[in-house]
């Protein structure tokens, strides 16, 4: 099966790698050029524009930043509704609002295309070990066709119903996890200021009913102040800002999740925005240093 792939930040380059290295072939782009040529290296081919990706393949993978990114892509001059048509697939695997996939959707439907949306629980490891979480929801028969894709990129693949359904949950799901990393920081700060060790706190957590992989992965790096982005805090923020913009609109009260992202909306006031997520723990520490929005 050849695919396209549209974006190569940390978790496209990640995605498209994999599928390269189990034999699918794959047409690559990416806003700055440049970020193809390692994919290149591993046997990909470069699209210069969205259009020419989707032009050349019959399915076609996104994987961007934001909902201003995925609608740019679409929509834009060389975008992807230049060139999809009848027996085209797009899947976007972005992590957006619903009201952006629907939109998306709509579009693609209407020149001809199918649409899925496929949004993924998982960060840079699970990405580059095939152990992310689909979410996916749209054209049922694209994802029957899509699931050899799935099967490398992912341990496990869901399939909820109606576009929407996939950017709902994964927006809970990063609400969830946007929360707990931030409990996460008050329970180590808490620790150390009180005079107990951070390392058996993250001891004790783990042996009990608190014990989370992410725990596990993060507090360690936490505890010696260091964050390389698996899943940069800007994102994170981004997560927190859509399912707070859900719960508005259910009428949902969240004071956890909103406290939460104010902590996350400090961290990137202070510059720390393209660090790991787990770097609000500078915000909870006090020690984050001035700087500019990231």
């Amino acid at each position: 099966m050849e695919v396209g792939f549209l974006g190569l930040g940390i978790m496209g380059k990640a995605m498209a790698s994999r599928l390269l290295k189990h034999g699918f072939r794959v047409t690559v782009w990416n806003r700055t050029l440049s970020k193809c040529e390692e994919l290149v290296e591993q046997g990909a081919s470069i699209g210069e524009t969205p259009a020419l990706v989707v032009k050349k393949c019959k399915y076609t993978i996104a994987m961007l930043s934001d909902p201003a990114a995925v609608l740019s892509v679409v929509f834009d001059k060389d975008g992807v509704l230049e060139q999809i048509s009848e027996g085209k697939g797009y899947i976007d695997m972005s992590t957006v609002d619903a009201e952006t996939s629907s939109k998306i959707s709509e579009a693609i439907i209407k020149k001809g295309g199918s649409f899925l949306e496929a949004p993924v629980s998982g960060s840079k490891k699970p990405a580059e070990d095939g152990q992310l979480i689909i979410l996916s929801a749209g054209d049922k028969a694209l994802y029957e066709v899509i699931l050899p894709v799935f099967d490398v990129l992912g341990k496990k693949s869901f399939f909820l119903g109606e576009v929407g359904k996939g950017a709902r949950m994964k927006l809970v799901v990063n609400m969830i996890m946007g929360s707990m990393m931030n409990a996460l920081s008050e329970g180590l700060c808490l620790a150390d200021k009180s005079g107990l060790s951070p390392q058996t706190l993250l001891d004790v957590l783990d042996l009990g009913a608190c014990s989370n992989p992410m725990f596990k992965l993060k507090g360690p790096a936490m505890i010696e102040s260091k964050y390389p982005p698996a899943f940069p805090l800007k994102h994170q923020q981004k997560d927190m800002r859509l399912a707070l913009c859900l719960g508005d609109e259910h009428a949902v009260s969240m004071p956890i999740a909103a406290a939460s992202n104010e902590a996350f909306k400090k961290a990137r006031s202070h510059g720390l925005g393209d660090l790991d997520f787990s770097a609000v723990y500078e915000i909870v520490k006090g020690t984050a240093p001035s700087g500019n929005a990231a």
